[in-house]
């Protein structure tokens, strides 16, 4: 996992839905930042997502941003394809950019492992909390409340320290391309 405290790493990456490049520096007015690796097939994103929306209008409400990335590979996964991609956000109701990462340089910096994986960052771009929305899975039927993200979320924004115990994310591992597997997930 990423190391708490490390400086978000930069991205320019396309938003399929508006045709635009969005980069980190966009969201430098922002008190905090998510980072979410998602996609569109993922039983455990379409699992959240509802919540995943949610989320995205109570940022935009309290001023933090948010953002939604793929990185799998659409040659083996072309239910990820950038259109199918703007589908997607529009009709699970995402508010937030969702951009594409091909080439999968954003994925390995951040060190994202499955989908979705959730980086929340300070003001001052340091990762404060990486790890799992909830303990809600498809099939266990444990309720959907964000807990985990939104506690860390909350706590950053009031000021507190952030829960120390910070759970990984699980879902499907990222689609990597043919060799492009980083050293820290191989497949």
């Amino acid at each position: 996992m990423l190391p708490l405290g490390t400086p978000a790493p930069p991205f320019r990456l396309p938003e399929p839905a508006t045709g635009r490049q969005v980069a980190l520096a966009d969201f430098a007015a922002s008190p905090a930042l998510i980072v979410a690796f998602l996609c569109n097939h993922c039983p455990y994103v379409v699992h959240l997502r509802r919540a995943l929306a949610e989320l995205g209008r109570d940022c935009a409400r309290r001023g933090v941003a948010m953002v939604g990335i793929s990185a799998n590979d659409v040659g083996t996964h072309p239910d990820d394809r950038p259109e199918r991609m703007a589908e997607h956000a529009r009709t699970s109701g995402w508010t937030f950019p969702y951009l594409y990462d091909e080439s999968q340089e954003v994925a390995r910096a951040y060190r994202a492992a499955c989908t979705p994986d959730f980086f929340l960052f300070d003001a001052d771009r340091r990762l404060v909390y990486r790890g799992q929305f909830d303990d809600s899975r498809p099939g266990n039927g444990r309720p959907i409340t964000g807990a985990d993200l939104r506690g860390a979320l909350d706590a950053l924004m009031s000021g507190s320290p952030i829960p120390a115990r910070q759970v990984p994310s699980m879902g499907c591992n990222i689609k990597w391309k043919p060799g492009l597997a980083p050293e820290y997930f191989p497949v």
